[in-house]
């Protein structure tokens, strides 16, 4: 049954999605993105940041900025870092900020499934295309994990595991 098909699916990737939200938490989550990992908001009830409204560019760059600024203490970045990273996060957020927008979109869609005779075929292209949304993202953020990895040190890698670990244990993961 395809709906049982996607909450199984979904139940597995899960984990997945919160982990790499919570690392973005670190660093990207702070992008104002958030929404995307998540479907309808990664970032919703994270630093208090809603995302069910759409943010202009320079709204988008003042948050990732602020939220950098956060990340940069935690593992005490220097500035060739911070030079490093902060293209590539906002970079990150242009590129994912249609799929934020495209999930926020698609709220109204599944509602309007939900309201409507069961459409299994129709129901089923939805999901589907929700799953290549998703794996899109997904795909884009493991991408920004890896590059931001690679500018860290071992030790500021550790902090931010640890960082992310202590967000867990206290329910902001």
């Amino acid at each position: 049954m395809p709906a049982t098909e996607f909450l199984r699916t979904a139940r597995r990737i899960l984990p997945a999605r919160r982990t790499i939200a919570a690392f973005l938490g670190g660093i990207a989550v702070a992008l104002g993105v958030g929404a995307i990992a998540a479907g309808h908001g990664l970032a919703n009830g994270m630093h208090g940041h809603a995302s069910s409204t759409q943010h202009s560019p320079d709204e988008m760059n003042r948050h990732i900025e602020h939220m950098l600024k956060h990340f940069y203490a935690e593992i005490d970045a220097t500035d060739a870092q911070r030079a490093r990273i902060e293209p590539l996060v906002k970079q990150t957020a242009t590129e994912l900020m249609p799929l934020h927008d495209r999930f926020h979109a698609s709220h109204a869609d599944a509602l309007n499934l939900l309201a409507e005779a069961p459409d299994r075929a129709a129901l089923e292209r939805f999901r589907a295309g929700q799953m290549q949304a998703m794996d899109q993202a997904s795909r884009r953020l493991t991408q920004l994990i890896a590059d931001v990895s690679d500018v860290l040190t071992p030790t500021q890698r550790k902090q931010l595991a640890e960082h992310i670990a202590e967000h867990h244990r206290l329910g902001r993961g």
